[in-house]
């Protein structure tokens, strides 16, 4: 059975406090890539990104997610090793895809020229490094979000303590490297990985001194989850609930929603720009399954379907 219970709590941020519960907030997503999977570097140039953001403002976004290293399948995010890289595409070196100076010189732009433009603007940084969420968090934004949940860089959790910054902490099954390679899971199974990695991660930001109410968590759809694993998290994503955090749902795009539509599509994954319909789709299943938080690119779709969706539970709890 579906649970509707999730709680309406505080978010605390860097400089204030959202109030998660009541309804969805709608995270929009500006990628400063060349090589991102869901749009292809289409705001890679800061000018590009800054209008792309402001955009999404506009549509009705809550809040922003600014990320400059994919995290697609196969890609080296999250390798450890400190040297700068020239080649963001080594396939031979062990070092990030994304050095930090380099991650640095693509967010910061596009970061500052959100905030003159909208000085008001609740902006998030995709990265797993302690040395770009520091200048990030200087530079104004207000949420680190985390996709290896403290795992990658043993740093990470001091800067964001020190900056009493809000944290999303996501659970990701080994590196993008691995994804292919990762065993099936039963349905508890992988609850309970997921649930554990989780508690792992929360541990850790504890251990640094942040506070619980800066936490949101990510089961992380799609982040070495096997296809018809996403779908079993998500019907049971409102389990994770007893974590006691509330929770943030990135379906957005996801790969498992194109291999869903393979049928539609003659038999191949249906592409990344013909999953706008299943992203939205998903969307609601995850707020109805407890999702606080929902990252989305599509954002107009997304704060529609997030009505709706908060109107369905609205009504349940009458």
């Amino acid at each position: 059975m579906t649970d509707f219970n999730r709680k309406t709590t505080r978010w605390k941020l860097r400089s204030r406090t959202l109030e998660l519960g009541r309804r969805t907030l709608v995270m929009g997503v500006v990628n400063v890539t060349p090589d991102s999977f869901s749009d292809g570097g289409r705001f890679f140039e800061p000018e590009a990104a800054v209008a792309h953001a402001l955009a999404l403002l506009d549509e009705g976004a809550d809040l922003l997610d600014l990320g400059a290293e994919s995290t697609r399948p196969g890609s080296r995010a999250g390798d450890s090793a400190p040297a700068v890289h020239p080649n963001d595409k080594d396939p031979s070196s062990g070092t990030p895809a994304v050095s930090a100076e380099e991650e640095q010189a693509r967010l910061l732009p596009v970061l500052e020229g959100i905030l003159r433009a909208r000085p008001d603007a609740t902006v998030s940084v995709d990265t797993y490094k302690a040395a770009t969420a520091r200048a990030v968090l200087k530079a104004g934004a207000e949420i680190v979000n985390d996709v290896s949940g403290f795992a990658w860089d043993a740093g990470l959790a001091e800067v964001c303590a020190e900056a009493r910054c809000g944290v999303v902490l996501m659970h990701t099954r080994g590196r993008p490297e691995e994804w292919s390679a990762q065993p099936r899971l039963e349905a508890d199974t992988l609850l309970a990985a997921v649930r554990t990695g989780l508690e792992i991660s929360l541990e850790k930001a504890t251990a640094a001194g942040i506070a619980m109410e800066a936490v949101v968590l990510d089961p992380g759809y799609g982040f070495g989850k096997r296809f018809e694993e996403n779908y079993v998290l998500l019907a049971r994503q409102a389990e994770l609930l007893a974590l006691g955090r509330p929770l943030l749902a990135g379906v957005s795009r996801k790969s498992f929603l194109g291999r869903t539509l393979a049928p539609l599509h003659g038999g191949q994954d249906a592409p990344v720009e013909a999953r706008e319909t299943a992203s939205v789709a998903a969307l609601v299943a995850a707020i109805l399954h407890g999702a606080s938080v929902v990252r989305i690119h599509a954002v107009r779709q997304g704060v529609e379907a997030a009505r709706i969706a908060d109107a369905v539970m609205a009504a349940d709890c009458d």
